[in-house]
């Protein structure tokens, strides 16, 4: 069977899109969509994608949104504490053992971000 060969984009809407991708990309290090052939596109490391459907009542994030977006980092001590002294609010902060640390975040318009460090 052909699969596909990996997480290849995640498109949502925006009261700003402008703003919001200026925000992920100042704090999260992600670049915006490429609007030329020579703007560099995100390019994400390679390891583990989970793509989880979860019921449509769970509470492991907000019930008013459909989806909450996950980001593997490196080192999320380091990353926390930059977002912090940016003045972005940090919960959730939890480890799973064999699994790794996650901690969650909000985006400009509320979006629901998790990060997690790979244990």
């Amino acid at each position: 069977m052909e699969k596909v060969l990996g997480f290849g984009g995640f498109f949502f809407r925006a009261e700003d899109p402008a703003a919001l991708a200026a925000w992920y990309e100042t704090y999260l290090g992600i670049a915006p969509a490429p609007t030329d052939m020579e703007a560099p596109p995100w390019r994400s490391s390679e390891g583990v994608v989970v793509f989880a459907p979860f019921p449509k009542d769970t509470d492991y994030f907000p019930p008013d949104r459909a989806f909450m977006l996950n980001f593997r980092v490196a080192d999320l001590a380091t990353m926390l504490v930059q977002l912090r002294q940016a003045g972005i609010a940090v919960s959730n902060e939890m480890t799973m053992d064999g699994i790794g640390r996650f901690a969650r975040i909000h985006d400009p318009e509320d979006n629901p971000i998790e990060l997690w460090e790979p244990a």
